[in-house]
C-alpha cells in the first residue's frame, strides 16, 4: 500500500474541500486555489443534500510543483445517486458525495475525515467514476494513482504529489508512490510498514523481558505487528510469568515473579545505523498516564551514556520531550540538554487521536529536534561532548521504538484502558547528497 507523506497535509485539504464544497452547494465547479497542490471538484446541483448531489467538475488547481501538477486532474466522483462531474485540469478528483470516499480508518472511532481517500488521491476511478474506499484507505480502490491524462479529464485521480513546503519528504506524482526526498538530500533508508504481519526482519529486532528504568512492561516481539499500513506497537495488562525470578533477589529484573503488562521494543541495532542525516517519523501516541512511548537514538560505539542518546520523540507524565545526552565523570549519569512541552499547550483535547510529525536534523555542528515542523530543541555538539572531548553525536548511531509502560519516569498505568496502541506510519533516514 502506498500512503501519503503527511498526515498534516492531509488535514489541510480536508479543510480546503469542505470550503470548496460550502461554495459549489448549488453547483458550481471547483475554484482554481494556487494556494493548493490541486483543484477540488464541485458539488452539483440537483439533490437535496450535499450526499445526493451530482459530482461538479474538477478544479484547475494551481499547485506548487507545475511538474509535478500537470496530469494530476479527475474528474468529480459521483455523491450518492448522484452522477459524476467533468475532468479538471491538473484538478485533485472531485468530491460529489459530501462523504463519499468514506472514513479514514486511521482515524480513532467516531471520528469522520472527510479529507480521506477519494477527495486527495485514487477514489474516483477513469473518466471520474466512483471507486469505493477499501482498507487501502489511501487509495480508493476505484482510482488508480497517477496515471490522468494531460488535461485530467477522463483520467484517473492522482496522488497529491507536492512536496511540504518546508522541504521534508513528499511522494512522487509519477504513479509509483515514490518518496521525493528533501532538496539536497536523498533517501537512504525507510520502513512504509505496507505489508501486514510482522515487522520486516531485514529492518527490526526485538528487546525481551525486563530491560532499563524499572519499567513494569515485559518486552516480547509478539506485542509488534503490521496491520493497515501501520507499525502497531500494542501495551497490554496480562501478566506473564518471568523466568528469570529469584525469591529474595534484590534486583529488579529478577525480583519480579510475574509481569503485569507486555510491550514491545524494536531497533535496527546490528542491521542499520548512520551518522547524520534527517531522520522522519510520522506516529500516533496516547497520552495516558502510566505509558512511555518513545522514538530514539543510540550510538553504536561505547556504554550508555556516554555512547549518546537523542529522544526524538519521547512522552511521559503529561508531556512530550526533545533530548540529547552525553556521558559524565560519574558512571551511568548522563548531561541532559532536554526540552519539555505540556501536552495540554497545545490547546487541542484530541491531540492524541490525531497522528503527528516528529523529525531530527542532525549534521556534525547541532542537532535541531521537531514535532509538527515546530523547532522544539537545537543542540549544539560542542555543548554535549564526553569528558575524554569526544562527541558521542560524531558516530553511527541505530533507532529505537517502543512502547515502556511505568517505571522510573511513565508512571501509574493503573487508572489507563488497556489494551493500548503506539502506531508508527512510516519510518524514513535521507542524508545529504
Amino acid at each position: 500500500m502506498r500512503k501519503y507523506q503527511r498526515g498534516r497535509r492531509r488535514e489541510a485539504w480536508f479543510g480546503a474541500l469542505v470550503l470548496a464544497a460550502a461554495a459549489v452547494a448549488c453547483g458550481a465547479d471547483g475554484n482554481d486555489n494556487p494556494a493548493t497542490s490541486s483543484g477540488a471538484g464541485g458539488t452539483g446541483a440537483g439533490g437535496s443534500s450535499a450526499n445526493d448531489a451530482a459530482g461538479g467538475s474538477g478544479g484547475t488547481g494551481g499547485g506548487r510543483d507545475a511538474a509535478a501538477d500537470a496530469g494530476r486532474g479527475g474528474a468529480g466522483a459521483a455523491g450518492q445517486g448522484g452522477s459524476a462531474g467533468s475532468g479538471g485540469r491538473s484538478g485533485a478528483s472531485g468530491a460529489g458525495g459530501f462523504n463519499e470516499g468514506g472514513v479514514d480508518a486511521r482515524m480513532p472511532p467516531g471520528s469522520s475525515d472527510a479529507s480521506s481517500d477519494g477527495r486527495i488521491d485514487g477514489t474516483g476511478g477513469s473518466g471520474g467514476s466512483n471507486g469505493d474506499a477499501s482498507a487501502d484507505r489511501m487509495e480508493g480502490s476505484g482510482g488508480s494513482i497517477g496515471d490522468a491524462g494531460p488535461d485530467g479529464s477522463g483520467g484517473s485521480a492522482g496522488r497529491s504529489p507536492d512536496a511540504a513546503s518546508d522541504g521534508t519528504g513528499a511522494r512522487d506524482a509519477s504513479g509509483d508512490g515514490g518518496i521525493i526526498p528533501p532538496d539536497g538530500y536523498q533517501l537512504v533508508w525507510n520502513d512504509e510498514f505496507d505489508v501486514d504481519g510482522r515487522p520486516n526482519a531485514a529492518n527490526w529486532k526485538y528487546e525481551n523481558g525486563f530491560v532499563r528504568n524499572e519499567e513494569l512492561q515485559w518486552y516480547q516481539p509478539d506485542n509488534a505487528r503490521v496491520e493497515g499500513g501501520l507499525l502497531v506497537i500494542e501495551g497490554r495488562r496480562e501478566r506473564v510469568t518471568n523466568p528469570n525470578y529469584q525469591a529474595g533477589s534484590t534486583d529488579w529484573k529478577t525480583n519480579r515473579q510475574y509481569a503485569e503488562y507486555t510491550s514491545a521494543s524494536l531497533l535496527t541495532s546490528g542491521l542499520h545505523s548512520w551518522q547524520f542525516g534527517r531522520w522522519e517519523m510520522r506516529g500516533r501516541i496516547v497520552a495516558k498516564a502510566g505509558l512511555w512511548p518513545a522514538w530514539w537514538s543510540l550510538g553504536t560505539s561505547g556504554e550508555w551514556p556516554s555512547n549518546g542518546e537523542v529522544d526524538i520523540m519521547e512522552f511521559y507524565n503529561g508531556k512530550v520531550l526533545a533530548n540529547v545526552a552525553c556521558g559524565t565523570t560519574t558512571r551511568w549519569v548522563a548531561k541532559w540538554d532536554s526540552v519539555t512541552k505540556d501536552v495540554s499547550s497545545f490547546g487541542d483535547p484530541a491531540w492524541d487521536t490525531k497522528f503527528h510529525f516528529w523529525r531530527m536534523d542532525w549534521d556534525d555542528q547541532k542537532i535541531d529536534l521537531y514535532l509538527d515542523d515546530v523547532l522544539l530543541n537545537t543542540t549544539d555538539l560542542a555543548s554535549m561532548l564526553n569528558p575524554d572531548g569526544n562527541s558521542p553525536f560524531r558516530q553511527t548511531h541505530y533507532m529505537i521504538l517502543n512502547l515502556a509502560i511505568g517505571g522510573a519516569n511513565g508512571g501509574n498505568p493503573a487508572a489507563t484502558p488497556f489494551p493500548t496502541r503506539y502506531e508508527v506510519d512510516y519510518v524514513r533516514v535521507f542524508q545529504k547528497k
